[in-house]
C-alpha cells in the first residue's frame, strides 16, 4: 500500500459532486482529510492524505484531471531541529493540524509528520529558527 499526500483544487462548478465518494468506491482509496475549503459554487481546495495501491492512486489522480479537478502532490516537508529546539511551544499555537504539541508529562514539544500540512507557519513562528522545510522531487 502507498500513501499520498495531495492538494485538490476544485473549480467552482465542481464543488457539488461526491468526490470523496467516487475515491472510496470507485478507486478503492482510504483517504484521510487533512484540510478542507470547500463550498458549492466556489473555488474549493481539499488536502487529503490518500492510501491505496499505486495503480489506484494514479487512476483516481486520472479521474480528477479529467473531470476538472487540478492537484498538486506535496514535494515538501518540515523538519525539526531537536537540537536546536528549546522546546518553547510558541510553534503549538500557529499549528492548525495539530502537528506539533507539547507532551504535558515531560513538557517537551514532539512533531507528528502525518498531520503536518506543511502551510509553513511554524517556520516563522519559531524564535530560534529550529524548524525548515525540505524540498524533494
Amino acid at each position: 500500500m502507498k500513501k499520498l499526500k495531495v492538494i485538490l483544487y476544485f473549480p467552482p462548478d465542481k464543488t457539488d459532486r461526491p468526490f470523496s465518494y467516487y475515491l472510496v468506491k470507485d478507486y478503492d482509496l482510504v483517504f484521510n482529510i487533512l484540510q478542507a475549503e470547500v463550498q458549492p459554487g466556489k473555488r474549493g481546495r481539499l488536502t487529503v492524505e490518500l492510501e491505496g495501491t499505486e495503480e489506484n492512486i494514479e487512476r483516481a489522480l486520472e479521474f480528477a484531471r479529467q473531470n476538472g479537478v487540478e492537484y498538486r502532490p506535496f514535494n515538501k516537508n518540515i523538519v525539526r531541529n531537536q537540537g536546536e529546539c528549546m522546546d518553547c511551544g510558541a510553534c503549538i499555537a500557529i499549528c492548525p493540524s495539530g502537528a506539533l504539541y507539547m507532551d504535558p508529562i515531560d513538557w517537551k514539544l514532539y512533531f507528528d509528520e502525518s498531520k503536518c500540512l506543511v502551510c509553513e507557519l511554524c517556520l516563522r513562528a519559531c524564535p530560534v529558527k529550529a524548524i525548515d522545510v525540505n524540498m524533494f522531487v
